[in-house]
């Protein structure tokens, strides 16, 4: 029995010692303790772990008050490595990423935490460095960008257009008169300044307490800025120097380059986190459209802050440098631009002219009128060409033998399908009746044209315009419309094509590039970018914005859906120097004979020219879109008057003008 009783009691201390044993082995270790740590560190919330001196929830608010100006950022933080120091202590290092903006390069850095075992319960020893290097207590991160130089976007042999200007910010600070007088602040501004009064009162009461809120952005030399007197009268009004992107002038190719200023609610929403309220970002034409590649990227600075105001301290943590913005190469020619500006700076509704290089495409002016009102006419306005759109019907019609000698017939009116067309009131009588097909395009002879629609298919109509340009899509660095010629079309709709009515419609950019078509002998792309985009997305949206965009003016033609295919399809084209040459003979002689007559004595290489005056509307009699293009030398142009008489009474004095002043 001896025996038996002492083996029981081996048994027993052995299965006790075993279970003491893998108790031990159930405790947490220094590494689960870091690894709870490092997760709740991600979180910012460390309730999960145990600290040395402090509670958890201090901590966590420590975490809080520390990241506050960082929000929504929070650290990715791993554990790379725990070291034991003694039996019941060890040192853990904390590897940490923050993703501080949408580039590849973060904030990365290590810290080391002491951890302490007490009663089987691990501990971190709590201070500020280790969840930022040299972190003091109390002190608080910042998050600062640093702005980017925007770049400048020139143009022709490189001449600066648009860039840095001094301007002056005007708004109201609400720190400068009380609460209750800043509704009536903010709408006595408005109405200097002749902005809309209740969206402004309410953007002021909307900012914080101590904000400064823009009204306007005044260039240094505008008459506001210099006389500064209407302002002042103001209560609660300040202004600040500072610097914008800005052209020339206010209305230097506005609607083409666009404008520069902070972002609006729906920009900053689509910019998945790239924009935030303060930032300076492209608004509106190419400065919005290739703004990644001339805003550059901002630089990021996070420093640590110890107190307030004045005399706060701040040490640099972190410093990404600011990648400067790209330069934008355009081909506007600055002298031709503002000449055809001031050209137009009398006409009152929607007008344009639009030049090109017919030898490389370059676009060298895109010039809108005061009254397109900011829309750009020039590249988007969708109208009927009227006449001018003869010099496609007459490619199609030397593609069926007829020349310059061919017999017409012209008479005063023509009846297709019950629907009566005229020639112009006008119109000269002794070039009715059988007239050479060169006399038909010279005077512009509505039923001339009309009367060989049977010669010429619809489709063979729209696959000369196309190889002279017109609507076949291109990206040139910006959204436009290059026209839309339907490919089917009987009876009158058909004979409304021939003469550039109906369904046919096009943009003063399209009409500038069939003529330029024709001065080069082989079909122009045109272009705006000097330089090929590294923004590909820009130029690719092009043609879809241009198809899909509302027309530039409410008395244009409806906008057009490219996915309906009504244009010719982008063939390469079959335009011959022979078939240009006879074009160029024809537009001649509109010059020498014709409507265009106002040009025949401009110095310089000979004007080819062609008119062209198009109906819209139910009004009786109806009202009429001017048009006349033309070519000189290495220069072909065309002027759009929306709200015209004739092409030669309208267009043709602007023509002149515009031809006159770019040979001087």
């Amino acid at each position: 029995m001896g025996k038996f009783h002492r083996l029981t009691a081996v048994l027993t201390t052995a299965v006790l010692a075993a279970s003491l044993a893998a108790c031990a082995d159930d405790r947490p270790t220094a590494a689960d303790a870091a690894k709870k740590l490092a997760a709740g560190l991600s979180k910012l919330d460390v309730a999960g772990s145990a600290f040395t001196v402090v509670r958890a929830e201090d901590v966590t608010t420590d975490l809080d008050t520390i990241t506050e100006a960082l929000a929504p950022l929070k650290p990715k933080v791993a554990v790379e490595g725990v070291e034991s120091t003694g039996e019941d202590t060890a040192t853990a290092t904390l590897d940490y990423i923050w993703d501080v903006d949408a580039s590849d390069e973060d904030w990365t850095y290590s810290t080391a935490v002491e951890l302490t075992r007490e009663e089987d319960e691990w501990q971190a020893e709590w201070d500020p460095a280790i969840f930022v290097p040299e972190l003091r207590v109390d002190e608080r991160l910042a998050l600062q960008k640093v702005p980017a130089d925007r770049g400048d976007i020139t143009g022709a042999d490189g001449e600066v257009l648009v860039t840095e200007r001094p301007v002056m910010r005007v708004g109201i600070d609400k720190t400068l008169i009380p609460a209750e007088e800043h509704d009536a602040a903010a709408r006595a501004l408005a109405g200097v300044l002749e902005l809309d009064p209740a969206p402004y009162a309410e953007q002021v009461a909307a900012a914080g307490a101590e904000a400064f809120v823009e009204a306007i952005v005044l260039r240094e030399d505008s008459p506001l800025a210099a006389d500064r007197a209407a302002l002042d009268a103001i209560p609660g009004v300040a202004t600040m120097k500072d610097f914008r992107e800005l052209a020339p002038t206010r209305a230097f190719a506005r609607e083409l380059l666009g404008t520069v200023g902070e972002p609006t609610a729906e920009l900053i929403e689509q910019s998945g986190g790239k924009l935030e309220a303060g930032d300076i970002t492209g608004l509106s034409g190419l400065q919005r459209q290739h703004n990644d590649r001339l805003a550059g990227t901002p630089g990021i600075l996070i420093t640590g802050v110890l107190g307030e105001g004045e005399a706060a301290q701040s040490q640099g943590l972190f410093e990404k440098p600011p990648v400067n913005g790209k330069p934008l190469a355009t081909t506007l020619d600055a002298q031709l631009q503002t000449l055809a500006e001031e050209v137009l700076a009398e006409e009152p509704s929607a007008s344009s002219i639009v030049a090109i290089r017919p030898s490389t495409g370059e676009v060298l002016t895109a010039a809108n009128g005061p009254g397109s009102e900011g829309l750009p006419t020039a590249l988007l306005g969708q109208y009927p060409p009227g006449s001018t759109f003869k010099i496609a019907t007459t490619l199609a019609l030397l593609r069926k033998g007829l020349t310059p000698e061919s017999p017409t017939e012209c008479p005063a009116e023509l009846t297709v399908d019950g629907r009566s067309f005229n020639n112009a009131s006008t119109y000269p009588a002794q070039f009715t009746g059988t007239i050479p097909l060169l006399q038909s395009f010279a005077q512009s002879c509505n039923t001339g044209f009309i009367s060989n629609r049977d010669k010429v298919s619809q489709q063979e109509l729209a696959s000369a315009a196309a190889d002279l340009g017109i609507g076949v899509e291109a990206s040139i660095g910006t959204p436009a419309f290059f026209g839309v010629v339907p490919v089917e079309a009987e009876g009158t709709a058909h004979a409304a094509s021939m003469i550039g009515q109906g369904e046919v419609l096009v943009s003063p950019l399209a009409l500038a590039t069939m003529a330029a078509s024709v001065g080069k002998g082989a079909r122009v792309t045109p272009t705006v970018l000097a330089t090929g985009p590294d923004d590909a997305s820009a130029s690719a949206s092009a043609s879809a914005s241009a198809s899909a965009s509302p027309s530039a003016s409410p008395s244009s033609g409806p906008s057009v859906d490219d996915s309906e295919s009504t244009s010719a399809p982008a063939e390469a084209s079959k335009l011959t120097e022979e078939e240009a040459a006879t074009l160029r003979t024809l537009m001649r002689a509109v010059v020498t004979e014709g409507g265009a007559g106002m040009l025949g004595g401009i110095p310089g290489d000979p004007v080819h020219a062609k008119t062209g005056t198009a109906e819209f509307g139910s009004e009786t009699p109806p009202r009429t879109h001017a048009w006349i293009v033309a070519l000189q030398g290495d220069l072909a142009v065309a002027v759009f008057v929306e709200e015209g008489e004739l092409g030669s009474t309208s267009g043709g004095p602007f023509m002149e003008a515009f031809l006159r002043g770019a040979g001087s």
